[in-house]
């Protein structure tokens, strides 16, 4: 088995983005707020302003796309905050580290580009991402939202937690939450 590589995906790399999230909105339609149908009817242009605003993040095992994820700033006001978002692993591969690597390699993009602190909003009743992203030192916070899920039924009273992620010696929480 080879090793697991995680790159950043370039604006000319978009529809291998494209082809990954299409693929994790329809293996996994309750974890995000769009739709793969919603999604798929998009033109290339804007899948092309998406890979401008966030950095996408892919995680390989030679050919095979394992996952991905996102992080970002330009939904949050506060200098030097970011998000991370839209992760996701291939449900066989999930536990294997995958989770892990793009978590790392976010990380250190997001150190990269300056910023300070990652929030990641995990729902409430999702013990194992909260598990997950504690172990990895994303720290519970008491903002909370509620969650917005496609094709959900029983959603009504979902919420999402902030969890943040210090990564420098900055260890406060983030004003706009």
């Amino acid at each position: 088995m080879s090793e697991i590589s995680v790159r950043l995906l370039e604006e000319e790399n978009w529809s291998e983005y494209r082809d990954v999230r299409l693929r994790a909105l329809k293996e996994s339609p309750e974890a995000f707020v769009a739709s793969a149908e919603e999604e798929q009817s998009y033109e290339e242009s804007r899948w092309r302003d998406r890979m401008q605003r966030s950095r996408r993040l892919l995680a390989e095992e030679g050919d095979t796309v394992l996952g991905v994820v996102s992080v970002g700033s330009h939904k949050i006001a506060e200098e030097g905050i970011g998000e991370l978002f839209g992760l996701w692993v291939d449900p066989a591969r999930r536990g294997s580290g995958v989770a892990r690597k793009l978590l790392e390699a976010a990380a250190a993009q997001a150190r990269a580009d300056e910023l300070k602190q990652l929030i990641y909003w995990v729902g409430t009743d999702n013990g194992r991402a909260v598990a997950f992203a504690s172990s990895f030192g994303f720290r519970p916070t008491d903002s909370r939202r509620p969650m917005e899920i496609h094709g959900v039924d029983d959603a009504e009273d979902a919420e999402e937690l902030a969890m943040v992620l210090p990564l420098s010696n900055s260890a406060g929480v983030p004003t706009s939450l």
